[in-house]
């Protein structure tokens, strides 16, 4: 599986499979969540993190990772691609080429948090907030 940079003209479709992933694994996000949440991701999220992707042989992003330092901002992938070994590649990518160690997961996200640890990382502290203020405890992890 090849990982690959994330350009600018990707953003939109990076932002398609952010929604169809947050649909798919985070049940406790409302409409109006993913709707406060989506200008917030184009124009302060993808602008401040590394952005890697895996692509089909079409040229369709399944799923992408954005680091920023040694942690973790984002690791999403299309639903429809869950389970083929895209998130650990991206994650692996992460690890070994761009020394990330640390990644905030949703606790409400029991599949994530299962995938975080299975990758090696564990729980080091719990925020009863996100850093929007909005009641969606954060599990802070590392590795």
């Amino acid at each position: 599986m090849h990982v690959e940079p994330a350009f600018p003209h990707d953003h939109a479709e990076l932002l398609a499979v952010w929604e169809d992933s947050v649909r798919a694994t985070h049940t406790f996000i409302t409409e109006d969540d993913i709707a406060f949440f989506k200008p917030l991701i184009i124009e302060h999220g993808f602008p401040n993190v590394a952005l890697h992707c895996v692509k089909t042989s079409d040229g369709a992003i399944e799923g992408f990772i954005g680091c920023q330092g040694s942690k973790v901002e984002m690791l999403f992938v299309l639903n429809s691609a869950r389970g083929k070994g895209i998130g650990s590649a991206l994650l692996n990518f992460a690890v070994a080429e761009l020394s990330v160690n640390k990644v905030d997961v949703n606790e409400q996200n029991p599949e994530a948090v299962a995938f975080y640890q299975h990758m090696g990382f564990h729980v080091v502290a719990r925020s009863p907030l996100d850093d929007m203020g909005k009641p969606f405890p954060i599990l802070h992890m590392t590795r």
